[in-house]
């Protein structure tokens, strides 16, 4: 029988479609999942050039859990809700406080983890001690909590300058979010101070932390959600939080 190209084209198009031609896989969606580029120990890459870290290997958890794929972009974090509310991104796994003003631009999930606060200091420096000098970023949360816990308080803009005091011996201690304290004791000037960790609490400088959703995908909210309960559930969280972060993030 002589066929026309037309006659052909149907053919072959059946042909592929009753023998599997067309994987399932490649109409699977691939979702798009923000990280810090560099916020250790949430995300950093390590000495092998592997990029890993509490949040990376939460991603790559909840990802297995939802059974869906995902391709993981580091991102800058001023970057992150601009590019959820923008659809750029489906998801994020980076810890936000749920603000007003972020919840009229993105979806969020239920909390995953605490915002924890730590005294940081040598062993010998007891937390609260009221004779310490105590470094805080200025205009932080955690420098209102100082202050108002009557802490004598020396004022930094960055990081950098709160290196410097502990490094100097002009600061005794620093009050700061878990997440810059744990990324500044791997500073090679500090390291031979020893530092020490004490988690504080108190309204000011405790919350809760929220994952960003696109909002033009609202089916994810649930979907995380329960993902979120799972691996809380089976112990795979506990086992990232011991991981990576010397003490509980819940």
């Amino acid at each position: 029988m002589e066929l026309n190209g037309r006659t052909l084209f149907l053919c072959l198009l059946t042909t592929i479609l009753l023998s599997g031609g067309f994987s399932v896989a490649a109409q699977e969606k691939t979702y798009r999942v923000a990280l810090i580029a560099h916020s250790p120990p949430l995300s950093y890459t390590d000495q092998t050039g592997k990029f890993t870290g509490f949040n990376v290997e939460m991603a790559i958890e909840l990802c297995a859990a939802m059974k869906i794929r995902c391709v993981q972009q580091p991102l800058p974090i001023d970057k992150i809700v601009d590019m959820a509310a923008a659809d750029q991104v489906d998801f994020a796994v980076v810890g936000f406080i749920a603000t007003p003003e972020r919840q009229k631009r993105v979806l969020f999930s239920k909390a995953y983890f605490q915002s924890i606060s730590v005294w940081m200091a040598k062993p010998s420096v007891a937390a609260g001690n009221s004779r310490s000098s105590v470094a805080v970023i200025k205009g932080s949360a955690q420098a209102s909590h100082a202050q108002a816990m009557g802490w004598k308080t020396i004022q930094g803009a960055t990081n950098v300058e709160i290196t410097s005091m502990l490094a100097s011996g002009v600061a005794d201690a620093a009050v700061l979010p878990m997440l810059g304290a744990l990324s500044l004791a791997q500073e090679a000037s500090l390291l031979p101070l020893g530092l020490r960790f004490t988690v504080l609490s108190g309204p000011l400088i405790t919350g809760t932390l929220h994952m960003v959703i696109s909002p033009k995908q609202p089916e994810l909210v649930d979907r995380i959600n329960a993902a979120i309960d799972q691996i809380k559930r089976d112990g795979r969280f506990d086992r990232i939080n011991t991981q990576f972060v010397p003490f509980s993030l819940l």
